[in-house]
């Protein structure tokens, strides 16, 4: 009969059992118990290491009782009583090394000046605490009047136009990506025509939803030409001298008036929920269909006959351009119209117009007087044909 041992180690007494003749004999230090067994099992392999213990089973056959065990599959399993420096928690410690007389010494060492930049720090940090909380428990953060209505905090329209000027910086440097100026675009778009409405009305519904995303759609269709073009969105390089800028302060000057002239019509305009709907708003749709025209046929036009995008091979006088010289500084006029149109605000519209003929006065004589002296006597027909250069029949 073979006989099979199993020495158990603990971390105190050794403990040992083995099995010989159908009989089970204990032994602890120098003691021995005997005991009968009517099974018999295969042998065990003795464990090695007093810190790390294994147990492997093989399946059991029973041979005077048939059962459904020899079915089970072996167990394995380890066990490791060893524990490992590194898991040690270096929060736990420095609260385990934390005592009264190390933190009597700390205070003990701190000097007047650093007394008062620790308690200004502590102030300015719960007074930002409770504004915060106060603000978003406040009902009128998340919502005004009625849940219907789309919220627009201040602080969420700040964070964003925080974000637009760092992408704008970036994308000034050529540091920007898709995404980014993306952002620039859509942090300008939600000043002009979300956050005005918001902020004179307290909710937002109706046309400012419906022309941020028609600004989205209008300002991105020289990308889209790109795209056709070279398959991606960037610009490429081209002569220098069809980059027709006017002095900074003028442009600067230009988005202020922009950015007062939406303002301007939030304020004039009556309360959002009083702008009627229905029928009264088919000619608002109409402006914008005819808008929205405008611009893809000036852009595409001016691409064909183009190259680079920005650098003009022939005059184009085909599409829009057979009615006004400069078709996409009018449909952006007209775009800008529309929003005030919408929003019932007459007289905000006029500044707009103003602002816009200003500012487009002076670039459109640079751009053709560069016109004039790269194509010559053909450009100087065009102009006497088509006379206006801005309004068709008006200006």
């Amino acid at each position: 009969m073979e006989t099979s041992s199993v020495l158990l180690h603990s971390r105190t007494l050794p403990f040992g059992f083995t099995f010989a003749n159908n009989k089970v004999s204990l032994r602890h230090l120098d003691k021995h118990l005997s005991i009968s067994s009517s099974q018999r099992h295969q042998s065990l392999k003795p464990f090695k290491s007093p810190l790390h213990c294994s147990f492997k089973a093989s399946p059991l056959s029973l041979a005077l009782t048939r059962t459904r065990t020899h079915l089970l599959p072996p167990l394995k399993c380890s066990y490791s009583s060893t524990t490992s420096s590194d898991s040690v928690n270096p929060l736990l410690k420095s609260l385990k090394n934390l005592s009264l007389d190390s933190l009597k010494k700390s205070l003990s060492q701190l000097t007047p000046i650093d007394i008062v930049k620790w308690s200004g720090v502590l102030s300015i940090a719960i007074a930002a605490t409770k504004w915060t909380v106060n603000l978003l428990f406040n009902p009128f953060f998340w919502m005004y009047f009625s849940w219907t209505w789309l919220f627009w905090p201040w602080l969420v329209a700040i964070s964003f136009a925080i974000y637009g000027l760092y992408c704008l910086r970036k994308n000034i440097f050529g540091e920007a990506n898709i995404f980014e100026q993306l952002a620039v675009v859509t942090s300008v778009f939600t000043w002009l025509t979300l956050v005005p409405p918001a902020h004179f009305n307290g909710y937002l519904e109706g046309w400012p939803f419906v022309f941020f995303f028609v600004y989205h759609y209008f300002f991105f269709f020289n990308v889209t030409v790109r795209k056709r073009l070279y398959g991606d969105y960037y610009a490429r390089p081209h002569d220098p001298k069809w980059e027709v800028n006017l002095p900074r302060w003028r442009r600067l000057l230009f988005c202020v008036g922009v950015m007062a002239g939406h303002w301007l019509a939030a304020f004039e305009g009556p309360e959002l929920h009083r702008i009627p709907g229905g029928w009264t708003n088919v000619g608002v749709w109409i402006l914008i269909m005819v808008t929205l025209l405008m611009q893809y046929n000036s852009t595409l036009y001016l691409a064909k006959y183009s190259e680079k995008v920005v650098v003009p091979t022939a005059v184009v006088q085909f599409g829009p351009y057979r009615w006004v010289r400069h078709p996409i500084y009018s449909s952006t006029m007209l775009l800008f119209v529309t929003y005030c149109v919408a929003l019932r605000a007459p007289l905000s519209s006029l500044f707009v117009v103003a602002v816009c003929l200003l500012y487009y006065e002076q670039k459109a004589k640079l751009e053709e007087a560069l016109m004039v002296e790269t194509f010559g006597d053909g450009y100087k027909e065009y102009a006497a044909k088509v006379r206006c250069k801005f309004i068709p029949f008006v200006y």
